[in-house]
């Protein structure tokens, strides 16, 4: 992405059921709220409008998009496009969920210029799919995904958990051979994050279920590397693998720091040395709220792009460090580089520094010496 382009991120928070591990803003059983939602969008995609630049990737995420009448989300699709100049090649992803993908949705998405879709399949065990909260099934991941191919979608990601409490080695090599019986292009394989506040905190608080130990889930993360690999995935972050060309550029646009909006609520967006966040509540991001910005420092930035580089496979360029930053790794970071290095957790060949497979497996550890 070139310096004058952008990216766009927007949030639909509406899904038809809370899953036990999501604390993102989402919100189940407001879908009277859509249409007020829609119109309060409309206005914050006008008041952003941007003729400058052009924008490189779009993704609209949630909640769960794919839950909207298809004339909502043609409603947004016809704003962003009136407002915003889009790159012909632009990347363009919409967030899917099995069971509430239509024939009729996916045509609004094709229409309205949506070229790559990702749907949250998780796992093929149904036991695991309950636990997690999840409405759909895997035949209806599998006709979800023959649905897009039908209408004409050629770039699919499936995004799949890691570490769940009763996933066992065997149930991931399962999920994995179905997942590439559909053919995807992308495959995002998460380790489960159990985050404040959610109910899967509090059924394994409580003693309800129980999470693998480390060496487990770190068995079940090579077993994805080693299969992901055999059938012609490249990995390129560490949780992110993909078939040659059909890496996210959105992400990999995020990871490297590139500038870029956020639309609706809870969105976050990224411009110049301000970060900020829409309100999280829907009623306050009805009500026009205002959003929340955050000053990046040049200390916070330079640390931003080696926290977030680190995520990926080639790692940090140091050439586009010294671009965007000024000063050269060794002048933010002095002698910080050493002892990861000799610990053999950090590499720096070629004009990169990237992490080493163990130190893939302890990356905050590596983090902290930079702090």
């Amino acid at each position: 992405m070139s310096p004058n382009t952008l990216g766009l991120y927007v949030h639909i928070p509406f899904c038809a059921r809370k899953c036990t591990y999501c604390d993102f803003a989402s919100f189940a059983g407001l879908e009277q709220e859509m249409p007020r939602y829609i119109r309060r969008l409309q206005a914050e995609i006008a008041q952003k409008s941007e003729t400058d630049r052009e924008i490189a990737t779009l993704f609209i995420g949630g909640g769960t998009p794919s839950l909207l009448p298809p004339q909502l989300m043609k409603q947004i699709l016809s704003s962003l496009h009136q407002h915003f100049r889009f790159l012909p090649d632009a990347e363009c992803s919409c967030e899917c969920n099995p069971g509430t993908v239509t024939k009729e949705f996916l045509a609004v998405l094709k229409e309205g210029g949506i070229n790559r879709l990702s749907f949250g399949a998780q796992a093929s065990q149904p036991r695991l799919l309950q636990m997690l909260g999840r409405i759909h099934t895997w035949d209806q991941v599998a006709a979800s995904v023959a649905l897009a191919r039908e209408t004409g979608f050629d770039n699919i990601n499936l995004d799949l958990m890691l570490g769940l409490p009763t996933q066992t080695i065997k149930d991931v090599k399962e999920t994995l051979l179905q997942a590439l019986v559909l053919s995807p292009q992308h495959l995002s394989c998460y380790g489960l994050i159990v985050e404040d506040g959610t109910e899967m905190q509090r059924q394994i608080h409580s003693g309800v279920w129980a999470l693998p130990d480390e060496e487990t889930e770190r068995d079940m993360y090579e077993l994805c590397r080693e299969t992901l690999l055999e059938n012609g995935f490249a990995q390129y972050e560490i949780s992110n693998f993909a078939l040659p060309g059909f890496a996210c550029r959105h992400n990999v646009d995020c990871w490297r720091r590139k500038e870029y909006l956020g639309l609706g609520s809870a969105a976050c967006g990224f411009v110049g040395s301000i970060r900020y966040q829409n309100p999280p509540s829907l009623t306050d991001y009805l009500n026009g709220v205002p959003a929340e910005e955050t000053f990046i420092s040049p200390a916070d930035a330079r640390f931003e792009s080696i926290m977030l580089g680190l995520r990926m496979m080639e790692g940090v360029s140091e050439d586009a460090f010294y671009r965007m930053h000024g000063v050269t790794v060794d002048q933010a970071f002095g002698n910080k580089l050493q002892k990861p290095i000799a610990e053999g957790l950090l590499l720096r060949e070629n004009g990169f520094l990237r992490l080493t497979r163990r130190g893939m497996d302890v990356q905050n550890r590596v983090l902290v010496e930079f702090l």
